[in-house]
């Protein structure tokens, strides 16, 4: 059943031109359907929704489901795994940002935070991503200072009255460089009022080429393969899916029952010291959505089990040591297990006030631990990194949208989340840990955070060809379990513990307070009156973080936290996290204009982003970590009936505003150009394409340090470079539907 849009998702879907490269179709019914929802709609300012028709388009030529986001404005990625990036938003990044998948909010079980929770949907499963780049209200979720994304599957299908509905969709891809390929299948059973769809997938890639050589041929590792001056080490990768999903519904009443699966073999990590071996994920989660006379109602019910491991692949030396003192590699395990409820309710009071109100509850365990392998440094025992982390929220919000005339509408909210840490005792591999072992057994570790979000948003349409919408907001994250539970400062267990890329070493810190951000965003948007012809948006936005969690080099407790370490230049160094006061600003720009339009040769479009955002530490004045320089996107569409054809120009800027402190690495300014075609039939798609025409050598801002081959466990991994961009790559794909 069709669920009524509240006043301010009316406004919102007539303004979601903001994002030009995915808000303007020819077909404004499919743009109605994407919003048409059965659970309670949410309003928000800001915000931009990729329809499923958005999603298909790119699925020839990315197989990481967060890279669908990058062509967004203020939107990027922390390269890592080539099926496991991490979002960046204005800023923010990784646990900064409140991502869920099916309503489920997924962590990261790793120390290298290689299984991101995006990662968990393959890109062929998934219909639909909104993005809340600005403030988002607090019905969206909490433990977050950034913005939301919300990632879908495909909503169950039913059969017309009296019918039955059986439908699917194969499709497959191959891309030149890396020898990437790879293919998804879908089934769906349906009568009309229960629904079965299956959906697997499979990706797979050697190591990728750079547009040229970025350092020497060979490789440092005695006990490793040789590689190319251009090859990137440890990018390869292997990744299956399966998925079966259920749903029955009665009336105005839906039930859902999503099993997930996630088999991944390998993920090389070029930025990384380790590589993942393995990653097996199993997920339940079990969905009402019910419309009633006073509103809707909305539950979900899930749970996550996750085994995770790490160990060194073909292209970083497994061996280290000699004579009967050898190891034999390092193996790392994780085991994650996450389970939570929701319940939101969304009661329209009258014509102009809405309520929404809910609660949320999620528990977690973790346990990161590392088999002894033999030598000198990884026995007798096993080294318990996380030893029963524990990581429990409870969460209440309520909201009120007030829609006080036809040029202004309102949204005020109030959240408030209880989260409780604790960790039992560790141990280290031997004698050598043992200070900073009984240092960590004797902290107090439990830790109990009392965390208060408040938002304050405004839509203001005085006109039908502007509007402006403007929001502050106070958000609160708490820290996760490595930032404040990892303990050892061994050299070689720091440098294990790595969230962001940079190759250097990092040790938790149990004293660390949650991170408090103040947001102020204000956008402006012009159009024509029927939003058909051109738009331009801009959006300003400003955020100070009261104990922001930085890093600062350590130099007392042992191990690699030494008084040399404070001044180490030009190399990779060792760090503790710690609160710091940060300062973040920027502004987004995005527009589209109708250049031609004829029945004979169809229409052209351009369209345009333009992204700036500065980080700065408050309290030593120095930069913040990998945020990304100035960009642009520009992009010239033709479009006939079913045809598609777009060159794509994608400028940077050098990254030159860096992290003293941790030795963060420069890079340097590019144009790339990607040209792309397609046609789409009734019940086929084809789609051919080439990036990185001109086979431009280059390192994308947040590719992090490259780490991807040698002796990675040691302190000789040369500093100061960068991991390369993907050189020239041409690729195809076919997708049938049945």
């Amino acid at each position: 059943m069709k669920k009524r849009l509240s006043p301010l998702a009316l406004m919102i879907l007539t303004g979601l031109a903001s994002a030009p490269l995915y808000a303007v179709h020819e077909h404004d019914d499919e743009m109605l359907d994407r919003v048409t929802v059965t659970a309670a709609s949410v309003p928000t300012v800001d915000s931009t929704t990729l329809s499923e028709n958005d999603i298909s388009s790119q699925r020839a030529y990315k197989s990481d489901t967060a890279a669908f986001l990058n062509d967004l404005a203020g939107m990027s990625m922390y390269s890592g795994g080539g099926v496991s990036g991490l979002p960046f938003m204005r800023g923010f990044a990784d646990d900064r940002l409140r991502i869920k998948v099916d309503g489920m909010d997924l962590i990261s079980a790793c120390a290298n935070h290689m299984n991101p929770p995006l990662s968990y949907l393959a890109p062929s499963r998934v219909s639909e991503i909104q993005v809340y780049s600005g403030i988002a209200p607090v019905s969206l979720g909490g433990d977050s200072i950034g913005g939301t994304i919300i990632a879908k599957s495909k909503q169950p299908e039913f059969a017309d009255e009296g019918q039955t509905l059986s439908k699917g969709e194969i499709g497959s891809y191959y891309r030149s460089n890396g020898d990437a390929r790879g293919g998804h299948l879908s089934t769906t059973l349906a009568s009309e009022d229960f629904s079965i769809t299956y959906t697997g997938s499979t990706a797979k890639a050697n190591n990728y080429n750079a547009g040229g050589n970025f350092k020497q041929a060979g490789n440092a590792a005695t006990d490793g393969r040789s590689l190319d001056a251009d090859e990137v080490g440890s990018s390869a990768y292997e990744s299956r899916n399966h998925a079966i999903d259920m749903a029955y519904k009665l009336d105005n009443h839906q039930l859902q029952l999503k099993f997930a699966h996630q088999d991944i073999p390998f993920q090389g990590w070029p930025n990384q010291r380790m590589d993942m071996t393995e990653n097996r994920s199993n997920q339940i989660n079990l969905i009402y959505n019910g419309m009633f006379d006073w509103g809707s109602l909305e539950t979900s019910l899930y749970r996550e089990k996750t085994h995770h491991k790490m160990q060194f692949g073909e292209d970083k030396q497994f061996l280290y040591g000699s004579g009967m003192m050898i190891a034999n590699g390092m193996p790392m395990e994780t085991e994650g297990d996450n389970r939570g409820l929701t319940l939101k309710a969304e009661i329209n009071a009258n014509n102009r006030d809405l309520f929404r109100i809910g609660t949320e509850l999620q528990r977690y365990r973790l346990d990161d631990f590392w088999e002894a392998s033999g030598g000198m440094m990884m026995a007798p025992n096993t080294f318990l990194n996380i030893n029963n982390g524990e990581r429990d929220r409870y969460g209440v919000f309520a909201e009120w949208e007030a829609a006080w005339n036809s040029q202004w509408t309102t949204v005020a909210g109030v959240r408030h989340e209880t989260v409780k840490m604790n960790a039992d005792d560790v141990q280290g591999y031997n004698a050598m840990y043992q200070a900073a072992t009984d240092a960590f057994n004797a902290s107090d570790r439990d830790i109990t955070d009392h965390n208060i979000d408040a938002t304050l948003l405004a839509r203001f349409k005085p006109a039908a060809t502007h509007d402006y919408e403007f929001g502050y907001a106070q958000k609160t994250r708490s820290p996760n379990l490595y930032e404040r539970f990892a303990w050892s400062t061994h050299g070689m267990a720091m440098r294990m513990v790595n969230l962001v890329g940079d190759g250097n070493g990092y040790v938790g810190n149990v004293d660390l307070d949650p991170e408090i951000a103040h947001t102020l965003s204000f956008t402006a948007n012009f159009h024509d009156a029927k939003q058909h012809d051109w738009h331009v948006s801009l959006t300003p936005y400003i955020s100070y973080v009261d104990d922001f969690i930085d890093a600062e080099r350590c130099s007392t407790g042992g191990g690699a936290c030494t008084a040399a370490n404070l001044t180490s230049e030009n190399d990779f160094i060792y760090l503790q996290y710690q609160n710091v006061s940060a300062k973040l600003y920027g502004m987004d720009v995005s527009g589209f204009k109708t250049l031609y339009q004829s029945e004979k040769w169809g229409q052209i479009t351009g369209t345009a982003t333009l992204s700036y955002v500065r980080g700065k530490n408050r309290d030593t004045g120095d930069d913040l970590y990998n945020i990304m320089p100035l960009n642009s996107t520009l992009s010239l569409e033709h479009s006939k009936n079913g045809w598609r054809n777009n060159i794509e120009w994608v400028l940077v800027a050098g990254k030159d505003k860096v992290n003293n402190e941790r030795n963060e690495i420069e890079t340097a300014g590019y144009g790339l150009v990607n040209l792309r075609t397609s046609y789409e039939w009734k019940q086929a798609r084809v789609d051919f394409g080439m990036e990185n025409v001109f086979d431009r050598l280059y390192s994308h801002p947040l590719s992090g340090a490259y780490v991807g081959q040698g002796a990675t466990m040691n302190t000789s991994v040369p500093w100061g470079v960068t991991v390369p961009g993907m050189g020239r790559s041409v690729y195809a794909g076919l997708t049938l539907k049945f």
